[in-house]
């Protein structure tokens, strides 16, 4: 493997985050992990509504894997694909929608009213 393949292979993998399993992760943890600064992510809290962290009774913010994965998609939009905050605030916001959309199915392969037409039991 030549010089170039290693130094791409290498920065490539650098770019993979490895999120512990863990219930709660301080701001500090998550700026590490994220490689942001921490005011970032206090400002990011007030621009995106996804990502809320629970307060300790210390007042010291705890967050989630969800939250933690919500800052790493809103780096990427921000950073790699050159979104604006607005952009990237919409852009999250369709993807919830779609995800909605997909949920929303009781029974996947059925439509919903195929339900009322369904065989009864029969009484003995």
């Amino acid at each position: 493997m030549s010089a170039n393949k290693r130094a791409s292979a290498k920065s490539s993998k650098s770019h993979e985050i490895v999120i512990p399993e863990k219930l709660y992760f301080r701001i500090g943890e998550v700026a590490r992990l994220c490689r942001l600064p921490a005011y970032v992510l206090r400002f990011w809290e007030t621009e995106f509504p996804q990502l809320r962290p629970v307060k300790s009774s210390t007042g010291q913010r705890m967050y989630r894997r969800r939250d933690v994965e919500n800052v790493l998609r809103i780096r990427k939009l921000l950073y790699e694909d050159g979104f604006t905050i607005a952009g990237a605030r919409s852009q999250l916001r369709e993807e919830i929608k779609v995800d909605k959309k997909q949920t929303a199915l009781p029974f996947p392969g059925r439509p919903p009213g195929d339900l009322k037409h369904s065989p009864r039991r029969q009484r003995a």
